[in-house]
């Protein structure tokens, strides 16, 4: 039944944000976990923001892009009752629940302590009224803010810039291959090479952003097994994601 359950919700997931877009595992189970809006929370190296699916329409703009985009946020649509969905299927069409939450995730940027935020809720600005900690912009206006723990920034300031490193474990003497979005998943093009008895490792110079990967060994797809940060496609591939800034 959970695997049910998972399943469908991780289609309306992928369909709700988009088709570019993957997701994680994990942050199916976080917005399974969901029984409100909140204020906003870290997730990794993203913030998971809330709002009510009531309003109509919700944004949020940030200090560090100069409030100069409004990212919307997207519907939470969960799968009904499996017999409801079965009925719902057959005769209708699917059968989506307004989990009542809207939510955008956002990636942190690297070399802030603090995430400075407003919200478009309905047309009008405001500050995010499910997070209490408000202060005073430069021009006087009310800003939501979020405080980044230590640990998030130095995770965020770990990473050398413009380049990644790729880290695999084997049995010494073998091949091992690395292909990803950042080469049309090319299985043959990056080698790693043995810098170590059983550790293989390559280093890439990657333009800044998100990227996802696998490593190939003995003609197997391996997600990074180094790595939690696991992606389910579109296509149905299980990934791994990676960060460069």
């Amino acid at each position: 039944m959970k695997m049910f359950i998972t399943s469908a919700l991780l289609i309306l997931i992928i369909g709700n944000i988009g088709a570019s877009d993957t997701v994680t595992y994990q942050f199916i189970d976080y917005l399974r976990g969901l029984s409100a809006p909140g204020r906003p929370e870290i997730f990794g190296n993203r913030v998971i923001f809330t709002a009510s699916s009531s309003h109509q329409r919700v944004g949020v703009a940030f200090a560090h892009e100069g409030f100069a985009r409004v990212h919307w946020f997207r519907h939470l649509l969960l799968p009904g009752d499996r017999a409801d969905l079965a009925a719902a299927d057959r005769d209708h069409g699917d059968f989506n629940v307004d989990s009542g939450i809207m939510f955008h995730i956002a990636p942190i940027p690297a070399g802030i302590q603090y995430l400075d935020y407003r919200l478009v809720i309905d047309g009008l600005w405001a500050a995010d009224p499910l997070n209490p900690l408000v202060v005073r912009g430069a021009s006087g206006i009310a800003l939501s803010r979020l405080v980044l723990p230590a640990h998030v920034q130095a995770v965020l300031a770990a990473a050398q810039p413009g380049t990644f490193q790729f880290k695999f474990r084997a049995p010494p003497g073998e091949t091992v291959t690395v292909a990803g979005s950042f080469n049309n998943w090319d299985p043959f093009m990056y080698e790693l090479r043995e810098t170590s008895p059983g550790l293989f490792t390559l280093t890439l110079p990657l333009p800044a952003g998100r990227f996802q990967y696998v490593f190939f060994h003995r003609g197997e797809q391996i997600p990074d097994p180094a790595n939690m940060r696991r992606l389910y496609t579109r296509e149905g591939r299980v990934v791994s994601e990676a960060i460069v800034y």
